[in-house]
């Protein structure tokens, strides 16, 4: 089995079925993930442009319009 570090403080990672803070060591390196979450300090790249294939175009003014 590999051996797994704590994400927050680097120190080794009990197995799930021992460890119900898995993945992290403790509770409080667990609270402290949450917090930098809740705090904004991590965030999900934004998409190219080029990624945005699901998106509609942006509306024209002139387009739409009754003639």
């Amino acid at each position: 089995m590999p051996h797994i570090v704590c994400p927050i403080c680097q120190k080794p990672v009990a197995p799930r079925a021992e460890n119900a803070s898995f993945p992290f060591c403790s509770r409080r390196c667990r609270a402290v993930d949450l917090g930098r979450w809740l705090g904004e300090e991590y965030r999900v790249p934004e998409q190219q442009a080029d990624e945005r294939e699901d998106e509609l175009p942006p509306e024209h003014p002139e387009r739409g319009r009754d003639a």
